[in-house]
């Protein structure tokens, strides 16, 4: 039998899990290396690349199966992905299917929402309200709004004080490893989606509550 959840509030990551946005994060990848003088990058390697913010994103950009780099050249890079993806955040990101038909379902149901992702803070709402779902969102928690980020529990924590819900009422949806840690160490349950990132590590691998194949999934799993 397939578990039940009964959550107020339903908190979602964003990359991998309601975006596709691996198109936009690797050309400002490609344009920051070239601007550096480093080697490419393809989208599938950038996809591997996702999950712990823009400062972890860049630095496996620069050094994975690379030579290291050290803290100010990381910094520059992390100023120069910044300034590109400003520019192509957007451009070729869209939402997954099945995410603009479930959201508005799920508000109509009368539950709380939220956006809680690793991304900078400043890409997260633009990119929403280009596609469409922005209107959904009751809070949008960022990598940059916190001292901490994902998986650190406080950003879910933080999101379930902005909408008023308790931690125990609450559902967190994700698509990786990472999602599932701090939904896991906030004492929130988790369902991952099998489509997205997680680090190019096999979703079914991780602890978690249940998989969904596509969030039009999600709604009949809610009492």
């Amino acid at each position: 039998m397939t578990k039940k959840f009964s959550p107020q509030a339903v908190f979602f990551d964003l990359d991998g899990t309601l975006v596709d946005s691996v198109p936009d994060l690797a050309e400002a990848a490609r344009r920051m290396l070239a601007e550096l003088g480093e080697p490419t990058r393809s989208d599938a390697e950038v996809s591997t690349f996702v999950g712990k913010g823009i400062p972890v994103m860049v630095e496996r950009a620069l050094t994975v199966g690379r030579r290291p780099v050290g803290p100010e050249r990381l910094q520059e890079a992390v100023a120069c992905f910044m300034r590109h993806y400003d520019v192509t955040n957007g451009l070729l990101t869209v939402a997954y299917p099945g995410v603009s038909e479930t959201l508005p379902l799920l508000r109509g149901r009368g539950l709380k929402l939220g956006c809680v992702t690793n991304k900078a803070e400043a890409f997260i709402a633009p990119l929403l309200e280009q596609l469409g779902l922005l209107q959904y969102m009751d809070c949008i928690v960022g990598g940059d709004t916190l001292a901490k980020k994902k998986p650190d529990p406080e950003p879910l924590w933080h999101a379930c004080e902005s909408v008023g819900v308790a931690s125990g009422a609450s559902l967190m949806v994700g698509d990786s490893g990472n999602d599932a840690l701090c939904a896991r160490r906030a004492g929130i349950p988790v369902l991952l989606m099998t489509y997205g990132y997680n680090e190019g590590v096999p979703v079914d691998t991780v602890d978690c509550d249940g998989l969904l194949s596509s969030l039009t999934e999600l709604p009949a799993l809610l009492m």
